[in-house]
């Protein structure tokens, strides 16, 4: 029974940043990995970026240079810092955890961006 929060979501205007936080709680023993998806109307999901508990990311090519994941493993937190936002980022932005190699996901942050 682990819980996903995710926030930090909004509206930006396209070159802005938008800092998103997704934290975890519950019977947590240790935290896998975390990472980010998202899913734009009409398009199917993909990974955003994740990392693993020992720090190694991977990022969707579209947004390296860009975007930035983080973690925080004392607060089961990550976060995904997001620059030089462009319309194509418009997408509710879930966030995934892997605790004790089961899945839980987020409810979603509507992230838009405004040309």
């Amino acid at each position: 029974q682990v819980q996903v929060v995710e926030s930090g979501g909004g509206l930006v205007q396209a070159g802005g940043s938008l800092r998103l936080s997704c934290a975890a709680s519950g019977s947590i023993f240790s935290i896998n990995a975390m990472g980010w998806y998202r899913q734009a109307p009409g398009k199917q999901r993909e990974l955003v970026a994740s990392i693993t508990s020992g720090g190694t990311t991977t990022y969707r090519d579209s947004v390296k240079g860009r975007f930035t994941i983080s973690r925080d493993n004392a607060k089961n937190t990550v976060y995904l810092q997001m620059n030089s936002l462009k319309p194509e980022d418009t997408a509710i932005y879930y966030c995934a955890v892997t605790e004790r190699l089961r899945n839980y996901w987020g409810q979603g942050t509507q992230v838009t961006v405004s040309s």
